[in-house]
């Protein structure tokens, strides 16, 4: 065994969010690869995959349509592209795609729909993001050649901004049977579709049995350090391999981080309950801090989302509070706070961040009670 040097040990605690290191809750997206993919990445077999002749690329691709049940898949740079890919492919310019208020698609993709694909989302607002079939019929566009036509319904797996709430797999098929019944096809923003296998007990082929396509991340709570997956029909992937070229993610000896997305998506599944055991860990800790407000029970995969109004301070002050104990958060909204869970957080970093969160709350409590008796 190759002897330990002090870089190693260093990166594992960084990794454990140990005492010597930052613990990092911002998103499951800051994890660094693990030593089994560092040493993959070095010894990739690589080729040119624009050409389709990089067999690293190709057996990730072959494998992630295996374990999905779909014909074909792509590798695309980000979730984002991959997304973008499959909306092109099912729309034509000016339909509407049918998503959740919140959806990352709506929310955080830069308007790609609307200025790359020419599409207008169609928003549904559901509670804790997960629509019905009801309230997408409701919406959809009746076929009048002055309307824009609904083309696409695009569904997120787990929903990111309401806290990585959980569809039930008989709510999408529904969603899907209905769908097809109209002609219309049905994305899955899968960023984090393992993460929703894991808190149902179930596997992602069965999931998405009736979905069009569905893209997931390797980046995400699989730990890799790039890349996602589009899948689907060979012909929805051959037509996504244009799209892919045409928005700049054509790579080359991309096998060097497929191979490191090969390690993750064989291996990380299999671990992501731990994930999922200190959110909820997090969550029953937050709902005893006095300042502090969530709904524990809600708390299904790896995502813990609360309301900071109760101390005074907003999302950003209490984010940037954190950050200068040590701990690191994102702010989602004026009094929304989100912490993310991830390979590189152990329970001892969970602990530290929620002594950490328990001590600003009685602070800016306390502070916020002094003005209050100093007002006249």
């Amino acid at each position: 065994m190759a002897t330990e040097t002090k870089t190693d040990v260093v990166m594992e605690l960084n990794r454990a969010g140990a005492s010597g290191g930052a613990v990092d809750l911002r998103s499951d997206t800051v994890t660094r690869p693990s030593a089994e993919m560092r040493a993959a990445m070095a010894s990739a077999e690589v080729g040119d995959d624009v050409y389709g002749e990089d067999p690293t690329v190709n057996r990730l691709e072959a494998r992630a349509a295996e374990i999905f049940g779909k014909e074909a898949a792509l590798f695309v740079p980000t979730g984002c592209m991959g997304n973008l890919i499959a909306i092109k492919v099912w729309t034509h310019h000016g339909d509407e795609v049918v998503c959740e208020e919140r959806g990352h698609v709506n929310l955080y993709e830069l308007a790609s729909m609307s200025a790359i694909a020419g599409c207008m989302p169609r928003v549904v607002r559901a509670e804790d993001g997960i629509m019905s079939w009801n309230q997408i019929a409701a919406v959809i566009r009746p076929t009048i050649y002055y309307d824009s036509q609904t083309a696409l319904i695009c569904l997120e797996n787990t929903v990111n901004m309401w806290g990585g709430t959980v569809y039930p797999t008989a709510q999408v098929d529904e969603i899907c049977d209905g769908a097809h019944a109209m002609g219309l096809k049905v994305h899955m923003d899968g960023a984090r579709i393992f993460n929703a296998a894991t808190a149902l007990g179930e596997n992602v082929a069965s999931m998405t049995r009736k979905v069009d396509s569905v893209m997931f991340c390797l980046s995400k709570g699989l730990g890799a350090p790039v890349g996602s997956i589009v899948v689907g029909t060979r012909a929805f992937i051959e037509k996504g391999r244009v799209y892919r070229k045409m928005v700049g993610g054509g790579m080359r000896q991309a096998g060097v981080i497929a191979a490191a997305g090969l390690i993750a998506l064989e291996k990380s599944p299999g671990r992501l309950h731990i994930d999922h055991e200190n959110a909820r860990r997090l969550a029953e800790g937050i709902a005893q801090i006095r300042g502090l407000r969530i709904d524990a029970a809600k708390v299904r995969s790896n995502i813990v989302i609360f309301d900071c109004s109760g101390t005074g301070k907003t999302a950003v002050e209490l984010c940037e509070m954190l950050h200068r104990r040590g701990v690191w958060a994102q702010d989602t909204a004026p009094y929304s706070v989100r912490l993310v869970t991830h390979v590189d957080v152990n329970r001892a970093g969970i602990e530290r961040a929620l002594v950490v969160l328990g001590e600003l709350a009685a602070e800016a409590s306390g502070v916020k009670a002094a003005a209050s008796r100093r007002t006249p």
